[in-house]
């Protein structure tokens, strides 16, 4: 079942990348893309829209929604809570905090964009560990620390984007995100940052399984706990700030694609892993794609497409008291 979801997933996401390829403003049809793809167009300036504009941004959306699918089912599994997600628990405004206070401050010339991303995720990664590694905290007050870190952080943004108004075309680009911008240099710096996360993470598939039994099993069978906690955090915190790093804060592709695999496939990360990844990516490239046709003149950010698709789930799950495994 896992196999033939996942081709299918691959063949609606290459579909879909030629809808993208070819809708807009330009005119394309399907054979001007097709064309155009294999080199055997004579026309310039469409060689120019589909290389250089649309497939680097067909491409970015691909992988960034493969990485937040995957890093939403690593925080689910570590925090034992199926609400958990990169956006919701604040980890992606913590980046983008991140990286808006290092663009006020002037250390971004410095630090650089990805690592001051990597610091804000850190720090909001490690509140939330804190929290979660208390005994007898409940999932209800996990996810509300999560709920009030965004919230703290989104209020921040505010602030910095008031007292810097030279820089508040910069700082907002972070809080609305949109690969408006991406290059052939992000393609390739996501796509390893896509088997560096994905390739360890599919290794740990048995780890994640156990991390959602009760501590006592865990640590009865083996497992150290602490210890697979901290590296499964470490990595999806640093494949989220990447994102966030190049294309702003992008919310709900993590808490969408685990539970849309695993309603497919079950509970097991051996089968729902790379099917988790599908599903964000196919997620991401179509929201992107509504993005960038809904609006007659300029484009929509793609964060208010996935957050009007994701907001409700995340209310119907509140609704249903679906937000512990256990």
């Amino acid at each position: 079942m896992n196999r033939r979801l996942e081709l299918a997933l691959v063949l609606s996401t290459l579909l879909l990348g030629m809808v993208s390829l070819t809708l807009g403003p330009a005119g394309f049809s399907f054979s001007d893309t097709l064309l155009a793809l294999t080199g055997r167009s004579d026309n310039a300036s469409q060689q120019y829209i589909i290389f250089q504009l649309r497939l680097p941004r067909v491409l970015t959306a691909i992988f960034c929604g493969a990485i937040l699918g995957g890093a939403g089912a690593v925080f689910q599994a570590v925090l034992r809570n199926p609400m958990a997600d990169p956006f919701v628990l604040g980890v992606s405004a913590g980046a983008s905090f991140g990286v808006a206070l290092s663009i006020t401050l002037g250390y971004a010339v410095f630090l650089g964009l990805p690592f001051s991303a990597l610091l804000g995720a850190l720090a909001t990664t490690a509140l939330i560990f804190l929290v979660g590694s208390r005994h007898k905290v409940s999932q209800t007050t996990l996810l509300l620390t999560g709920v009030a870190a965004n919230y703290i952080l989104s209020a921040g943004m505010t602030l910095l984007m008031f007292l810097n108004h030279e820089h508040y075309d910069r700082i907002l680009f972070w809080t609305l995100g949109s690969f408006t911008s991406s290059t052939w240099k992000q393609v390739f710096f996501m796509f390893v940052c896509v088997l560096l996360f994905l390739v360890p993470t599919s290794l740990s598939h048995r780890e994640m399984d156990m991390l959602l039994l009760d501590e006592g099993s865990a640590l009865a069978s083996g497992l150290p706990l602490q210890k697979i906690r901290i590296l499964l955090l470490l990595l999806a915190t640093f494949a989220v700030a990447t994102c966030v790093s190049f294309f702003g804060v992008i919310g709900f592709i993590g808490l969408m694609a685990p539970h849309m695999a695993r309603l497919v496939l079950g509970p097991k990360h051996s089968k729902m892993l790379v099917s988790t990844c599908l599903f964000g990516a196919l997620l991401l490239l179509g929201s992107d794609t509504l993005a960038r046709l809904l609006l007659p003149t300029g484009e929509m950010p793609v964060g208010v497409i996935t957050s009007l698709l994701g907001a409700p789930l995340f209310i119907w799950m509140l609704r249903k008291g679906r937000y512990a495994y256990v």
